[in-house]
């Protein structure tokens, strides 16, 4: 239940304070980080908490990230911190790497789907460390839009479809990452990959060694060990499909590229959106959503994605792709467009 001292209308600012004192009082903040924004409650109140599954219309059995600011807050939230944990922390935080661990009777099992683990991170943004330290609280959140959605890079993303259901849009500017962060699961006893995401698999292996990854769960109905890991996320309405240059396209009317360098001729396409003329990885994360966003707005009939280059942030990047593409939403046509081959499959296992 909201406080009765909560606004009832969301607006954006810039005022940390004012953020930090709606969070303390049982508020929801969406705040900017350095990968997307995210939906901010304090991770320890319940009730707050449930107002984050309510507002996101998101199902209780995918768990929430929780976010911290200080190092000595782990304490109050896991059990253990084993030292391939401390060598992550010590290189990647504050960063955009969330480890899953043990948890303590402090955690809310609403915020972890009822899982003897929770997933932490420490963001690079400095709004949100200041928001955090202000608030004084562990905070979950996870992006803060509707739930299986395009994430938010602005701060307008996520007044474009939140709105006055969250009380303030604390606006940091635009994410630097663009894409949510790596889940590693340290709590068994192999590391665990279960999301990619703005830390590169190789960055880590660098640090502690092989990791393995996660098989997927038996049903999307079932408790998810990691946030992003549905096999339909990260969806526009417009319907999108993975394809190659040299797949034959549909005969749809309308059609969008998604690219990541520039194509020519564009041919069929009615509009297109280059994410990184130069080819960088790490350009085109910070702007995949937004791109996919845009030509979602342009009424097309089908969004035709590039793969990228898998490798470093490629794999968070295809990763995303691969779960924002329809499978149901192929054009009924005798020129359909083709598997996309040499793409893992969502939580593919690789030893």
């Amino acid at each position: 239940m909201q406080s009765p001292d909560i606004p009832t209308s969301c607006s954006i600012g810039t005022d940390v304070a004012r953020a930090a004192g709606l969070l303390a009082r049982g508020g929801l903040v969406a705040f900017a980080t350095e990968t997307v924004y995210g939906l901010g409650a304090d991770a320890l109140d319940v009730r707050a908490v449930a107002r984050i599954f309510e507002v996101k219309g998101r199902p209780r059995f995918d768990p929430l990230i929780v976010h911290v600011a200080e190092l000595a807050w782990l304490e109050r939230l896991v059990r253990s911190v084993p030292e391939n944990a401390r060598r992550l922390i010590d290189r990647f935080w504050p960063g955009p790497l969330t480890l899953v661990l043990p948890k303590t009777n402090l955690v809310p099992d609403l915020v972890t789907a009822g899982l003897p683990t929770v997933g932490v991170r420490m963001p690079a943004h400095p709004s949100a460390l200041d928001l955090l330290r202000q608030a004084g609280t562990p905070v979950a959140a996870p992006s803060a839009n509707l739930f299986g959605q395009v994430s938010p890079t602005t701060a307008q993303h996520v007044a474009d479809q939140l709105g006055s259901r969250i009380d303030y849009i604390l606006d940091g500017g635009p994410c630097s990452v663009g894409v949510e962060s790596t889940v590693l699961d340290l709590s068994g006893l192999f590391p665990t990959l279960l999301r990619p995401g703005g830390l590169s698999r190789e960055q880590i292996e660098l640090a502690i060694g092989p990791l393995k990854s996660a098989h997927a769960a038996s049903n999307d109905a079932s408790p998810q060990r990691a946030p992003g890991m549905l096999s339909t996320h990260y969806a526009t309405g417009t319907p999108l499909v993975l394809a190659r240059r040299e797949d034959r396209l549909p005969d749809a009317a309308r059609i969008g590229l998604l690219a990541f360098v520039p194509e020519s001729p564009l041919g069929r396409f009615a509009a297109s959106e280059v994410l990184s003329p130069c080819g960088d990885l790490a350009e085109a994360a910070a702007n995949l959503f937004a791109a996919m966003r845009r030509l979602d707005a342009q009424g097309l009939d089908l969004i035709v994605a590039r793969p990228v280059p898998g490798i470093g942030l490629g794999q968070a990047i295809n990763d995303r792709l691969q779960r924002a593409a329809r499978r149901d939403a192929r054009p009924s046509s005798d020129r359909a467009i083709e598997p996309v081959e040499g793409l893992a499959a969502p939580d593919s296992p690789h030893e």
